[in-house]
Order: structure tokens, then sequence, then C-alpha cells
């Protein structure tokens, strides 16, 4: 199941709770947790330290995928990224980071100047991976199915998408809503409470 919803963040999460609260996530075949990692993490990147990663060892977790960038007036937002990661990551969340110099030219540096500032100057330690591109053109292969299920593609840096523990549902979020947003949180939570399916 995938929900689309609007740009604007207030009407946005309001429409993530209503639409939460009144569903049940559906098994798909091919896409159960015990056996099988979910299309949408079916993916080997690269971390900004040229770690390889797997995103298939965040099989059974809700997954937030956010574009980043280190010049940009929406970049405190790692700083609350950061906090939700260490609050929730206990519970099941986990952030991962993509740096991309795809709007206005804010993401200029390289792999190892993006680790350094994230590290120095927010302390992030949620997974980042190595910079790319997010646009509808020329997205990396996790936000080209990201922007496939869900309709929308990022329109700024720290755009934001919700995906629940078994990969059916992709909720999208405008760059400017917070992540310590109350709607945000809630939308979160109950994400948090869907069991994943064994």
């Amino acid at each position: 199941m995938t929900n689309k919803i609007t740009k604007q963040p207030g009407l946005a999460a309001i429409a993530v709770i209503s639409a939460l609260s009144m569903m049940s996530l559906p098994v798909m075949a091919g896409e159960m947790m015990s056996t099988s990692c979910p299309k949408l993490l079916d993916h080997h990147l690269t971390s900004l330290q040229e770690n390889s990663v797997d995103l298939c060892q965040y099989s059974g977790r809700v997954v937030l995928f956010v574009n980043t960038a280190s010049f940009c007036a929406n970049t405190p937002q790692y700083a609350k990224l950061e906090k939700l990661y260490e609050d929730l990551q206990p519970r099941g969340l986990t952030v991962v980071g993509f740096p991309a110099n795809d709007f206005g030219e804010q993401e200029p540096g390289d792999n190892k100047e993006i680790a350094k500032f994230c590290k120095l100057t927010y302390k992030v330690k949620f997974p980042m991976m190595e910079k790319s591109g997010v646009k509808k053109e020329n997205a990396n292969p996790v936000f080209k199915q990201l922007i496939a299920a869900t309709g929308e593609a990022p329109e700024w840096n720290f755009h934001k998408y919700l995906v629940s523990r078994d990969g059916n549902t992709v909720l999208s979020f405008a760059a400017l809503l917070q992540p310590d947003d109350p709607k945000f949180m809630q939308a979160i939570e109950l994400l948090l409470a869907q069991p994943a399916n064994k």
C-alpha cells in the first residue's frame, strides 16, 4: 500500500495521521520480512566513509530517507534528525541521509568534506550515503523508487520519505517540515506500532 500526500507540511501530516489510523498494512507477495528484503531496500550502496551498505539490513524497521545539504537554510534539521535517530533507533527507526547538490548547489563538497561537516557540526551518527542525485531526472536508485511510490520528487533539500517496516507504505513530507513536528512524530509512532510481517 502506498499513500500519496500533499506537499504542504501541515496538511500532509494530517492526511498521514488520518490514513494510518484507519488502515491495515497488507502482506504483499515477495516482500515478506523473514525471508526476503522489500524491493525498496534491495540496494547495495556506498556510505560517505566509502563503506559498502546493504539497505536490506534495515528490513523490519521504519526507515526515514532524507536528501541533505550542508549549506541550506534547512541544514539545522540535521540536529533534529540526529535526536530523532538517537531517541527512536532502539524502537526500530533508522534515518538514512542522502547528500545531494541538486538544489541551489548547496552541497558542493566531496564525500570526505560532507562527512567531516556532519560529524563536527551536528555530530551525525545516523547512516549517510555517498553524494548522489535525488531529482526525478537524475535520482539514485533508492530515490527513483521513492518518487515512483509517492508520485512526489524532492523540490528542495531535506525532503523526507517515511517507509513502513514491511516496505509497503511510503509517505512523503515536504522539506520545510521539521523532524520534531508533532504530527510528523505521530506518523512515525503509528508506523513503529505496526509489526513487521513474519
